[in-house]
């Protein structure tokens, strides 16, 4: 089969397109012909060697699949062949062909292509976890999502819009973001070029109270302001590290404002803990997708021999929603 290898570890210039073996499923799991994958930021990272997939799973990159069932492990019930689906994968998205397991499945619903459905898992679901399972966001409170115009971060504003529709959103951005960011309805949004400090702005927002739940990316640089611009009983939802490892923390600060620090990551989750993650998400927010509440950003659509390009736009973090690699025609 058509796929993305890898020539080592390293930048752009290690990524090539090839031949790969085409893999087989176990009895947990369906094999799905590929239409579209999407670029994810911890692709680039695990291009540099620097992020392994999950013992087991495909060295090939990508971390989510749109496309058709072509076979169906023994212990997998409810779906058949020829079913359109999205999942989430360990890796070897990049790949005409991928495993995933039968509880990781998402149906695609009717009005959605598959370069859209491609966009769905890592962006939707890390955000959907991350904000209302995790950080148990409920509408009438407010957030603070950094990253203004990233897949996960559009993501989160979109959900948040959908199921939260009375709810405070405050977004990080880049000036040249800022225009597209203020267009999907956030209520402020703060140029984090202009300052290293953003908590005395999200103070004046919220008349001195503070955020309910802040989704950062960028760990260390912002876990001082983070906390300062926390509430009372506020959760601090640490998804990426950017910035660095290592910040100094106020510990009575967090001690009498009873405020929380949550870490997370996806894709090293078991497969049982994965598989309950999108159920949860098939239940709460699938459905707004089928009825068009929510439409997945697409920044731009490369073809998998593109994909020198497609890094190259998240590298130089140009884009604005999702960047997704289509694999072939379905």
């Amino acid at each position: 089969m058509k796929a993305v290898l890898l020539k080592g570890f390293g930048g752009l210039d290690v990524l090539t397109v090839g031949e790969a073996e085409k893999p087989t499923p176990n009895d947990d799991q369906v094999l799905i012909k590929v239409a579209a994958t999407s670029i994810n930021r911890p692709d680039l990272v695990q291009r540099e060697g620097k992020y392994p997939p999950p013992p087991g799973d495909s060295e090939i990159l990508g971390l989510e699949v749109a496309g058709v069932i072509e076979e169906v492990g023994k212990n997998v019930t409810g779906w058949k062949k020829g079913d359109r689906v999205v999942s989430l994968v360990g890796g070897g998205g990049y790949a005409e062909y991928a495993v995933a397991y039968g509880n990781h499945l998402i149906p695609i619903p009717e009005n959605m292509t598959f370069e859209e459905a491609a966009c769905i898992c890592e962006s939707y679901i890390t955000a959907f976890l991350n904000i209302f399972i995790l950080g148990e966001f409920k509408d009438g409170q407010t957030a603070i999502l950094h990253g203004g115009g990233g897949g996960v971060n559009t993501a989160g504003v979109q959900l948040c819009k959908a199921l939260t529709p009375n709810s405070k959103l405050i977004v990080t951005a880049h000036p040249s973001k800022i225009e597209n960011v203020k267009k999907l309805g956030v209520d402020l949004v703060i140029d984090y070029t202009s300052t290293d400090d953003f908590s005395p702005i999200v103070k004046e927002f919220t008349n001195k109270k503070g955020v309910d739940l802040i989704l950062d990316h960028v760990g260390a640089k912002y876990l001082a302001p983070n906390m300062n611009s926390l509430a009372y009983k506020g959760k601090l939802v640490i998804i990426g590290v950017i910035s660095g490892i290592k910040a100094e923390l106020n510990l009575a600060l967090m001690m009498v404002k009873r405020q929380q620090i949550i870490g997370s990551v996806l894709r090293s989750r078991p497969v049982s803990e994965k598989g309950e993650i999108v159920s949860e998400f098939i239940r709460v927010a699938l459905p707004k997708f089928a009825d068009g509440s929510i439409k997945p950003i697409i920044s731009k659509v490369f073809t998998i021999d593109e994909v020198v390009e497609a890094h190259r736009m998240m590298e130089e973090d140009k884009h604005f929603g999702k960047i997704v690699l289509k694999i072939q025609d379905i």
